[in-house]
């Protein structure tokens, strides 16, 4: 059965400022925006609500009615800034949370998501206890209820005394909810007024009353929001992140602060990770280890690898040179470790035959993972075979790190010997050839000439007919190609073609051959 969280924060803008100006915490202070008739109060903490102030109230009354008011400008892009960064945080005590801003005035609220996460911190009480007491230490004034159905935590966390406020499960929510105010449906004050009027002022009298007349009068949200508070119709809230079935949490009764501390920390969720993942015979393909500080902000770390994995040694490593460059603020309090990406890896029996190669292609793709994550995805690349004959278009540069396999693909059947080092455009020499459908026997290349002792050749290479028509296709593209494996009196060799259709047996070809350089042997 899910259970929701709704945490509210009534005096979320006066608080977050006050947190860099202690004496803000002791004396009355509001914030103020521009309006029509000059500077009024958005938001105000307690000490000022005591003293009569309140939203909406010009400024110049405020401080009749409390001298020693202090003010500052409000900041909503601040706020709301701050509320996603503490959304983000309490990601600690669950993975779906979502920030729920009402206003200035109203505070502001984070949702959770706690359904199957109580029992990791003792019970439904203890998880509301520490969450409140960690957030207070924040510097954040802050109640919290858990119920069935958003709706109801939202209605006992702002209108129920105490604290913080449990619904059973099940159908406590329609007991819970009697007594509290209508305005806990989070309705219109037009409708307040207009139920008020009725004599409908607790969410209980709605009850007994029949809809068709309440839908005909106040519209339809009033019935949606009474059926989303009881549990009878769900209400979609979008997270903050998304939930990832593969989650591992750590949390410490005391701050760290040191990298051999982190390490270890690492290490233990490394372990429980891998075991749930070999249980269910998958891999990870990445994974992002959180760190959440005393503060309330959060560190990230994200690495990926090339093939599914499950071996805690191999991804402490892939981890540990981004642990170097954290800052750890004033403590790490709680750690998470979550794989977004997993594939499957079923174990599988080695062939005694095969099993070097098998150990040779896993030490390649650590190999690959370790680079990839040192110096970026797309800076460690490998070349894979594209259906085309024609040589700088038959590979093709991708990031190692999306292939699972690393493993040698044997070169098609009556394909000729291919250069170590091809250029991607190939480059005009002058070359001289005894016979017009010959090999060279010299030719001149970056001023240098190359007299040819050895010759093998040609292998001929016909166009891609389909692509002539294409206007980003460049005259060289066009053109049959002659090519040769020639070796000069050095011990050089080199791949050169010669451009234009000169016939094997026999036909009328091109007269004015040209020749080109496209490929250097070892």
């Amino acid at each position: 059965m899910r259970r929701v969280i709704s945490l509210w924060l009534p005096a979320f803008s006066t608080d977050r400022l006050s947190r860099s100006q202690r004496k803000w915490r002791v004396k009355p202070f509001a914030t103020v925006a521009a309006s029509a008739g000059g500077l009024r109060i958005a938001a105000m903490n307690t000490h000022a609500a005591d003293g009569g102030v309140h939203p909406g109230m010009p400024l110049a009354d405020a401080r009749a009615l409390s001298p020693a008011l202090e003010v500052a400008a409000a900041d909503p892009a601040g706020d709301a800034e701050t509320l996603t960064k503490l959304a983000a945080w309490c990601g600690s005590f669950s993975p779906w949370t979502a920030p729920d801003s009402a206003g200035a005035a109203e505070g502001a609220g984070i949702w959770l998501d706690a359904t199957g996460c109580a029992h990791l911190f003792g019970g439904e009480t203890e998880l509301l206890q520490e969450l409140l007491a960690r957030v207070e230490r924040m510097g954040f004034a802050a109640r919290a209820a858990i119920a069935d159905s958003a709706g109801a935590a939202w209605a006992m966390v702002r209108f129920a005394p105490g604290g913080r406020a449990i619904v059973a499960p099940a159908a406590g929510a329609r007991e819970a909810l009697a007594e509290l105010p209508v305005a806990g449906l989070r309705l219109a004050p037009g409708t307040i007024d207009g139920l008020a009027t009725l004599g409908l002022r607790r969410i209980g009298d709605l009850y007994e009353v029949a809809r068709a007349p309440l839908v005909a009068r106040f519209g339809k949200q009033l019935a949606e929001r009474l059926d989303r508070a009881l549990g009878v119709a769900s209400e979609p809230l979008s997270p903050l992140l998304h939930e990832v079935p593969y989650r591992e949490r750590l949390g410490l009764a005391e701050p760290i602060g040191t990298r051999p501390d982190i390490d270890a920390a690492l290490t233990h969720l490394l372990e429980a990770l891998c075991t749930r993942l070999a249980r269910e015979h998958r891999g990870a393909r990445r994974l992002e280890f959180a760190l959440f500080r005393v503060d309330g902000s959060v560190a990230r770390v994200h690495i990926g690898t090339s093939r599914p994995v499950r071996e805690p040694r191999h991804l402490q490593r892939l981890f540990a040179e981004h642990l170097d460059q954290l800052d750890l603020g004033e403590g790490i309090e709680v750690l998470t470790l979550a794989a977004p990406v997993v594939e499957e890896l079923a174990t599988a029996q080695l062939d005694m035959t095969a099993q070097a190669s098998a150990v040779a292609a896993a030490s390649v793709a650590d190999l690959v993972d370790r680079l990839a994550n040192r110096l970026g995805n797309e800076a460690v690349v490998r070349v894979v075979e594209r259906p085309s004959h024609i040589p700088e278009r038959a590979g093709a540069a991708i990031p190692a790190a999306q292939n699972a396999k690393f493993e040698v693909v044997e070169p098609p059947p009556g394909r000729g010997e291919r250069p170590l080092r091809l250029f991607p455009n190939p480059l005009p020499v002058e070359a001289v050839a005894p016979v017009p459908d010959g090999p060279p026997v010299l030719f001149r290349w970056r001023r240098v000439v190359h007299r040819i002792a050895r010759a093998e050749g040609p292998e001929r290479i016909a166009p891609e007919w389909w692509r002539s028509s294409l206007p980003w296709t460049t005259a060289w593209e066009e053109t049959t190609r002659d090519y040769y494996r020639v070796e000069d009196d050095k011990g050089r060799r080199f791949w050169l073609y010669r451009e234009g259709l000169y016939p094997l047996n026999g036909g009328v070809g091109t007269t004015t051959p040209r020749w080109f350089m496209h490929g250097l042997f070892a």
